[in-house]
């Protein structure tokens, strides 16, 4: 049974009324086929054991027990908290899919590393009693300087979670970044949303499929995009591989039990609107499940990719273009000569060239070369609101959140994103307060142990 078949099982909608009752009636069915593809693999491999019975067991207990079970957000204190709940609510090979990096993972744990390195500057006697977190990005005003990242597969990690993400963050008055291999298309999110999100692009070999869906993005109201331009060639993620992530996806025993024992989660994806990559199903031909989307997407990602296709994109979008992906002063300059409306300075969260700088490593030479012509955004590691304060102090003008809300959305559904949101918005405003800093648009070198003694940078549209 492959994979698309389990979460197919999950994807039978709730038939009326939708209560606790036929919601736990739903997934009794679905433990059933799940556990009788255990028994199937068992009855092939001769190796039946107490152990599957048992598991068998933990998840009819939990579908009764846990199915309408909500997350304890009360005692969560930070976004750590949250990706220890989201590893228990989540399968694992969907949660290790969002939580893991490329190859030895160097790169994902640098971006922490040389974060938590950067010694903030404290100050005292200071009247931080009016503090303001507002500033815009791109010319959008935002109550705080971060807005949530584009994440692939979002909508696996809880039901609809692109569409609960674009609402927490709307309601946080935050920019939303819908990505191209999303599980809720462009036009679910816009009909659950009431303000423009924005959309992220990769530019595939198919040039059609990327015409239409910007087409689509420009008409759903999305006001910014977002061009990914560092995942020409996909890197290697070894714990996808180890857990069956693979294209196309392989179905294990493990995986089968882990999923039944997850109910809230199968619940979450019982309901929710779209089970495989909503922006591509119904718009390329052939195209009708989760296996072959996915194979089809592998091949697609273009090594040919190139500036000129930056040219080609401005002529057919008419929104702020954002690119993502610039690690080198050189790329950064590039950009901003081919009229970046802004640049993030990002490694894909440590997800594609292992050993490559950390992010917060490579921004203040970039926010020094290129920060008086474009908006610098920052992309990598960020857990807590001193980290955003760290790459605001080093040039950023705004951060890009992606695993911390994630962590938030797997422990919580959308009240999760809210709180990792709520969690870094007060974090930030403690830090400016003992940084002796009152408005985030005041943030500069000076918040930084040694700061001040560098050259200053200059970010655009600072006031």
């Amino acid at each position: 049974m492959p994979w698309p078949d389990l979460i197919g099982l999950a994807g039978r909608p709730l038939k009326p009324p939708h209560n606790t009752v036929n919601a736990v009636k739903l997934l009794q069915k679905l433990s059933v086929s799940l556990l009788g593809a255990v028994n199937n693999y068992v009855a092939a491999n001769r190796t039946k054991t107490s152990y599957f019975v048992v598991g068998g067991r933990y998840a009819t207990r939990c579908i009764h027990s846990r199915a309408s079970r909500t997350a304890p957000m009360k005692t969560i204190a930070c976004i750590e908290d949250l990706r220890a709940l989201a590893r228990r609510k989540v399968p694992k090979a969907f949660f290790e899919y969002a939580d893991s990096g490329s190859y030895n993972e160097e790169t994902l744990r640098a971006n922490r590393a040389d974060l938590e390195n950067i010694k903030l500057r404290q100050r005292v006697m200071v009247d931080v009693s009016d503090r303001n977190l507002a500033t815009s990005i791109v010319g959008q005003k935002v109550s705080a300087p971060f807005a949530l990242a584009p994440i692939g597969l979002c909508g696996l990690q809880y039901g609809d979670g692109e569409i609960l993400s674009a609402q927490a963050a709307e309601e946080a008055d935050i920019p939303f970044i819908l990505s191209t291999m999303s599980i809720n298309s462009i036009e679910h999110v816009a009909e659950a949303t009431t303000r423009p999100f924005w959309f992220q692009l990769y530019v595939i070999r198919d040039r059609g499929f990327s015409k239409d869906v910007l087409a689509r993005a420009a008409k759903a109201g999305c006001n910014a995009l977002v061009l990914t331009v560092d995942l020409q060639v996909l890197g290697q993620r070894h714990r996808d591989l180890r857990n069956g992530m693979t294209v196309p996806p392989q179905i294990r025993l493990k995986n089968i039990i882990d999923i039944a024992t997850k109910p809230g989660w199968a619940l979450s994806i019982l309901r929710g609107k779209s089970k495989t990559f909503g922006n591509l199903a119904g718009h390329v031909k052939g195209m009708d499940d989760v296996t072959s989307l996915a194979q089809w997407t592998n091949s697609q990602f273009d090594p040919a990719l190139n500036w000129k296709d930056v040219d080609w994109i401005k002529k057919i979008w008419p929104g702020k273009l954002i690119i993502k992906g610039v690690l080198d002063v050189e790329d950064a300059k590039t950009a901003v000569k081919l009229g970046a409306d802004a640049i993030v300075v990002s490694n894909h969260g440590g997800r594609q060239l292992d050993g490559a700088p950390s992010s917060i490593s490579a921004l203040p030479a970039i926010a020094q070369a290129v920060g008086s012509d474009t908006e610098v955004l920052f992309d990598g590691g960020i857990r807590t609101g001193a980290d955003m304060l760290r790459a605001l102090g080093l040039g950023a003008r705004a951060c890009l959140i992606g695993r911390a809300y994630v962590y938030g959305l797997g422990a919580g559904g959308k009240n999760g994103v809210a709180k990792a949101i709520d969690i870094l918005k007060k974090e930030l405003s403690v830090a400016m307060a003992l940084t002796g800093t009152t408005r985030v648009t005041d943030i500069g070198p000076q918040v930084i142990v040694g700061g001040e003694a560098k050259k200053k940078s200059v970010r655009k549209g600072t006031s």
